[in-house]
């Protein structure tokens, strides 16, 4: 199964540049039809919460606002496990 994930987007601070639309693999993000209270048409999910959404970031990570945060859902059977995690290394 794969691991689903969810996006939230400050829509008063988005610009509407629509860079996250072009790098979701999924085509899950749009840009809304209307403006935000500064003019802009910000970016918003598509359809119902979850749907499609891997969790990948990809939109976060292209944001120049840094205006999108991404969640996963963790319990989904097909996500990383804890022993997958990386380890830090203790100082001896």
């Amino acid at each position: 199964m794969k691991m689903l994930g969810k996006i939230i987007i400050d829509t008063e601070r988005c610009k509407g540049c629509g860079l996250c639309v072009t790098v979701c693999p999924k085509g899950r993000i749009i840009i809304s039809k209307r403006s935000n209270k500064s003019g802009y048409f910000p970016a918003e999910p598509a359809g119902p919460p979850m749907a499609d959404c891997t969790g990948c970031a990809m939109c976060a990570i292209i944001c120049p606002e840094a205006v999108i945060e991404v969640y996963r859902d963790e319990n989904t059977v097909g996500g990383p496990s804890k022993k997958d995690r990386p380890i830090l290394v203790k100082d001896k």
